[in-house]
């Protein structure tokens, strides 16, 4: 396998969610089968593993209960109608005056009513979850959100409808029966909701469904955006994570190549004057021309197609966060750092290099700051950002002392983690 190659190894947070031996689905497969076209349901028995190591009917009362979870963490619907946020929190008291923490008292109410719970962006405030979705968004390349759905039994939480976004279904606890049916609008775009299509929608919900299934604990699902979907809790409650993943479309390059032509004046220029926009032949012609403009200015230097690229980038890194660290247990690792600490890049960091302000300077790009270092470091910055695990006092190009050095700024500002 050539260097710019992946295999299924390479995307093992994908691979969980795809069918195992004997009958395995590869990420290559899914990706040539299955991503953006078609479904695909999956039984437990056929995947690698469960998935209680990501979320549990404990973990819904803990986020309930003892997280100080606020608005729009968590939502309550009911019969497709999200509800008042007053129904459902509450002020936390002296010292917490904030008035949309969540109530468990009020949830207790709301969910025995009939209400489904909504825990929203679980890849920021459940470990595990969080946890995975880096994972995920590395194997998939796009940005990646999680929700989880708590549903009381037999009822449904929305009526039929399709999502502006892909997303993988895993059932957690219970059973609930999903029916799905083909688009009436394919692959929307995030401003395209279901609800423009309302009528469309309603009546492609009364056919034959594409899919129709009794979901149980650790079935997954994934379906395209698009698909029009409803579920129905089954005789308990149901639990099940939501994975969204908000797929970058070509739509989102013209957008971004749109954006960075602003810098050409030729595209600025105004239309002529006494342009006759009603002559088809005439706005044909205009078109056609303004779009060449823009190819022609976007591929006349490499950097300016590459700063279209890095500004889609930064859409799937600010959809998860790099692995945690914890502030005081850094400072003290920092200070405790000896030439035997093995140290490795922190997961999931965008960290680039950059030659320096000043002749003899090396900066490493980081989100929200730079760092300028000696020239000298060079080496070791490339050492580390290959990912690699390596000993304080053993960066490349660098004596012992200032391995140390180097590493113990590393390791202040966030960049390696002692390991």
């Amino acid at each position: 396998m050539s260097s710019g190659e992946r295999g299924p190894s390479d995307r093992p947070a994908l691979a969980r969610l795809l069918p195992g031996p004997p009958d395995s689905l590869s990420p290559e497969r899914f990706g040539a089968e299955h991503w953006d076209r078609l479904p695909l349901f999956t039984r437990a028995a056929s995947l690698p593993g469960g998935f209680g190591d990501l979320f549990s009917a404990d973990a819904v009362d803990e986020l309930v209960t003892r997280r100080g979870l606020r608005t729009p963490f968590v939502r309550m619907a009911r019969a497709g109608t999200v509800l008042d946020p007053a129904r459902y929190t509450a002020p936390g008291g002296l010292g917490a005056e904030i008035a949309d923490q969540v109530s468990a008292d009020k949830v207790l109410d709301e969910f025995t009513g009939g209400a489904t719970l909504v825990l929203q962006g679980l890849h920021r405030t459940w470990p595990a979850v969080a946890e995975f979705t880096r994972r995920l968004v590395a194997d998939l390349g796009h940005p990646v959100q999680v929700n989880a759905y708590v549903t009381p039994a037999s009822e449904r939480g929305f009526d039929p409808h399709y999502d502006v976004h892909d997303v993988f279904v895993i059932q957690i606890l219970g059973e609930k029966r999903w029916r799905i049916h083909p688009s009436v609008y394919p692959r929307p775009l995030r401003d395209q909701p279901w609800t423009d299509h309302r009528e469309a929608v309603d009546h492609q919900a009364q056919g034959v469904p594409f899919l129709d299934e009794v979901f149980r604990p650790n079935d997954v699902l994934y379906l395209p955006r698009g698909w029009i979907h409803s579920a129905t809790a089954l005789g308990g409650t149901s639990i099940h994570l939501t994975i969204g993943v908000a797929a970058l479309t070509r739509h989102d390059v013209l957008r971004e190549a749109i954006i960075a032509a602003a810098n050409d004046e030729t595209l600025r220029a105004a239309l002529p004057l006494g342009v006759d926009l009603t002559d088809a032949a005439a706005a044909r012609t205009l078109v056609a021309e303004v779009v060449k403009g823009l190819t022609r200015f976007v591929t006349a230097e490499p950097e300016r197609a590459d700063a279209v690229a890095r500004r889609l980038a930064l859409r799937v890194r600010d959809s998860s966060r790099p692995e945690p660290i914890a502030p005081l247990a850094t400072t003290e690792a920092a200070t405790a750092l000896h030439e035997a600490t093995t140290v490795s890049l922190r997961h999931g960091l965008d960290a680039r290099l950059r030659p320096g302000p000043r002749d003899r300077e090396v900066s490493l790009l980081l989100p929200g700051k730079s760092l300028t270092l000696p020239a000298e470091a060079t080496d070791a910055l490339t050492q580390v950002l290959a990912g690699g695990t390596v000993q304080a006092g053993g960066l490349d190009g660098l004596d012992t002392a200032s391995s140390l050095v180097v590493a113990r700024r590393l390791v202040r500002e966030g960049v390696l983690v002692v390991r």
